[in-house]
């Protein structure tokens, strides 16, 4: 009997893009943002393409930070930066497939209208964030590198899924 927690979405060699080439289609479809915004769109455009695509858009990690789900690789190219804007973070949102772009365009529509600390909030309250601070042992606030894989963001999500349509 194989463990639920031994399986894995597809990985890396169905990964076409980086997690830059996401944050710049983030950027270039919103706008201006916050870093920690565009962190938590960039997660919750992971994982809704794990249940949606059944693939994901990106190979990058994603740590369970204090503040929420965060890509360290995104972290690194907008460190220090309060706000990001079109075209300051070197990614190429033309690599995205057109079905890739939908699966975006659904996750702006329904969480880019939200603030930073809304999205943190909300991922905070949500089993994959959770469950990996758990496990590290990590208190409140305490710092975490914790990886949220992507059978949990799936497994977490598609529970939440609509069985109607592509709705979050």
């Amino acid at each position: 009997m194989i463990a639920a927690t031994s399986i894995e979405v597809p990985h890396s060699s169905q990964v076409a893009m980086t997690v830059l080439d996401v944050a710049a289609c983030i950027l270039a479809k919103s706008g201006e943002m916050t870093a920690m915004k565009l962190q938590k769109l960039a997660y919750y455009a992971q994982c809704w393409s794990l249940v949606w695509d059944e693939a994901p858009l990106f190979d990058a990690e994603i740590q369970a930070w204090a503040n929420g789900p965060v890509i360290p690789q995104l972290y690194e190219a907008h460190r220090g930066c309060f706000k990001v804007r079109p075209g300051s973070i070197a990614g190429d949102p033309e690599r995205l497939t057109k079905d890739q772009r939908a699966t975006v365009d659904e996750v702006l529509r329904f969480y880019g209208g939200r603030s930073a600390q809304w999205l943190s909030d909300l991922t905070h309250l949500e089993a994959p964030w959770r469950d990996a601070r758990a496990r590290s042992g990590a208190a409140d606030g305490q710092a975490c590198q914790e990886p949220i894989t992507h059978a949990q963001m799936h497994e977490y999500y598609a529970g939440l899924g609509s069985k109607a349509g592509r709705t979050p």
